[in-house]
């Protein structure tokens, strides 16, 4: 498997330089050189196949030759071991469900993957793998989880102090050993923003061995797009047209949908859906992509202004907004919105949704009316406990906690205060981690 940079086609990187640089160094995002289509057969045999097995056909069609079939498999079985659930609302609407996983988000799949993936790559290195990650919610307790005490690796996690839910920022804050939570005084954007400057920044690349494990990082996408395939498996009538909303922030998740798409699911449209931070659905409508300061949501894992993902997915359209929006349609919800769609689908369908999760069906609905007569399936990306204040504030729905986010709970946070300051980032960097 041969990757380049959305900025520089004509240099190829190889999948072990592409996971564990994380980011080329021009500042473009890694993309694959060829994405094959699945064998016809892989369709024919799906309904037969485990989550575990088609996620490991998917992968070696993606990854090729780079890592021998039987570790790519070990891998996979390793990291894949919960379900995603199809939950039929009611005909021709679905919820996918996601969270299932040790952190109860969507995440887990991308960041349980990806740590044995840069462990394997890391093993023969001289000096430990640093990853350096942004997070607006979700992606910081999933790393966290993902590569705890994972030999030859340590994480740092950049988070926007007071803008993340109470068990999220517990779950990023209180593993320690090899993973520190840096409490950012900022936005996410912010936060982002540091981690890139971090990759660019030579006496930082020369000092430390540096990678990143937010959705910048292809090795998240790759593990994302088995569970497209894994809800098609699941549908009992496969010959209506098939859509996916896809509640989105850094559009990580829609763009491993498309990643599926590109290899043979037969998806119709994608929708992305946002909250009021709604930079790709006016692109959509306008041609003009215009980053903006995030604004602060109940669906707070999507308050991402500058989402950086969408160089990927112009890039799989020929880079031109005719094919992106003949493909996708976008969605914009308000928090009152949201509000009122959670507790629309707790009455109409007895079902528990987050705010994440509702701002796809508000999509969906939207969508549906336009075209009746298809497969709708949202991607409920978190369970809903992780915003049992809000939800029990706003919908006064009580939501019953897991056992496993009861025991996180119940930690001591331990985090480090920086300013929004790229100089005392670098310092912290070089004078904790060299």
């Amino acid at each position: 498997m041969q990757l380049y940079s959305t900025k520089n086609p004509g240099k190829l990187f190889s999948l072990s330089e592409a996971v564990l640089k994380g980011l080329p160094d021009d500042n473009g995002l890694f993309m694959p050189s060829e994405i094959k289509r699945l064998p016809d057969s892989f369709f024919s045999n799906l309904e037969s196949m485990s989550f575990q097995d088609l996620s490991f056909e998917v992968a070696r069609n993606f990854i090729g030759e780079s890592i021998e079939e039987h570790l790519l498999k070990k891998m996979v079985y390793e990291s894949i071991n919960f379900p995603a659930p199809l939950v039929e609302l009611k005909e021709g609407k679905y919820i996918l469900e996601l969270f299932h996983g040790p952190t109860m988000a969507f995440k887990d799949f991308g960041a349980r993957f990806m740590a044995q993936l840069m462990s394997h790559f890391n093993q023969k290195k001289e000096k430990d793998l640093i990853i350096l990650v942004a997070t607006s919610g979700d992606t910081g307790g999933a790393v966290a989880s993902g590569f705890y005490n994972v030999p030859g690796i340590k994480v740092v996690i950049l988070y926007p102090s007071g803008k993340v839910s109470n068990l999220q920022e517990k779950q990023l804050t209180t593993l320690n050993e090899n993973i520190t939570a840096l409490e950012i005084d900022g936005t996410f954007d912010d936060c982002q923003q540091l981690v890139k400057t971090a990759f660019l920044d030579a006496e930082l690349k020369s000092a430390l061995n540096l990678s990143s494990a937010n959705s910048i990082n292809i090795a998240r996408l790759i593990p994302q797009s088995f569970y497209y395939f894994e809800a098609y498996k699941q549908l009992k009538d496969k010959s209506k047209k098939l859509v996916f909303s896809v509640p989105s922030g850094n559009f990580g998740n829609l763009t491993a949908g498309l990643l599926a798409a590109k290899m043979g699911l037969p998806v119709y449209k994608f929708l992305a859906a946002t909250n009021i931070n709604k930079i790709v659905p006016d692109y959509l409508e306008t041609g003009i992509f215009e980053p903006k300061p995030s604004k602060r949501t109940l669906s707070n894992a999507m308050d991402v202004g500058n989402p950086s993902n969408f160089s990927r997915m112009l890039d799989l359209h020929g880079s031109t907004w005719n094919n992106l929006k003949n493909n996708i349609n976008g969605y914009s919800f308000t928090d009152e919105q949201t509000i009122q769609e959670i507790s629309r689908i707790q009455q109409e369908y007895n079902y528990t949704i987050d705010p994440h999760g509702a701002v796809g069906t508000l999509a969906l609905e939207e969508f549906l009316q336009i075209e009746k007569d298809i497969n709708g399936i949202v991607l409920e990306t978190a369970h809903p406990a992780k915003f049992k204040e809000e939800m029990s504030i706003h919908n006064n729905i009580d939501i019953p906690i897991p056992q496993r986010l009861k025991e996180i709970l119940e930690l001591n946070k331990t985090s480090v205060t920086l300013a929004n300051n790229f100089s005392n980032l670098k310092s912290f960097l070089l004078k904790n981690l060299t």
